[in-house]
């Protein structure tokens, strides 16, 4: 697979937690672009409303296309990717302590 493709994936829950897939496709580096167009064919594919609140990483394309197409959507930052960017920057002696400090806070 090219360097600059990647996979975008869309997982939706409802109000009990159920989760489903939703959209697998292929994208262009996680561009805004990639990701309207997956949003838009959630529409088209009945999507009647915005989500309440559109949880991802740290990929910008998704908060800008998620802003364009569903600007009252709440958005947040994916706890894990949040922790696991931290940890990165941490030395390894640190990161069992900040770990479980952060999953505490969480």
């Amino acid at each position: 697979m090219d360097d600059r493709l990647c996979l975008l994936v869309i997982i939706g829950s409802d109000e009990t937690g159920r989760k489903e897939l939703l959209a697998l496709s292929d994208g262009y580096r996680e561009s805004e672009a990639s990701w309207t167009e997956v949003l838009m064919d959630l529409k088209q594919r009945g999507l009647k409303g915005a989500p309440k609140l559109a949880i991802g990483d740290g990929a910008l394309g998704f908060w800008k296309a998620v802003t364009q197409c569903w600007p009252d959507t709440d958005q947040q930052r994916c706890w894990v990717h949040k922790i696991a960017n931290v940890m990165e920057k941490l030395p390894k002696a640190m990161q069992p302590k900040v770990k479980e400090a952060l999953h505490n806070i969480w």
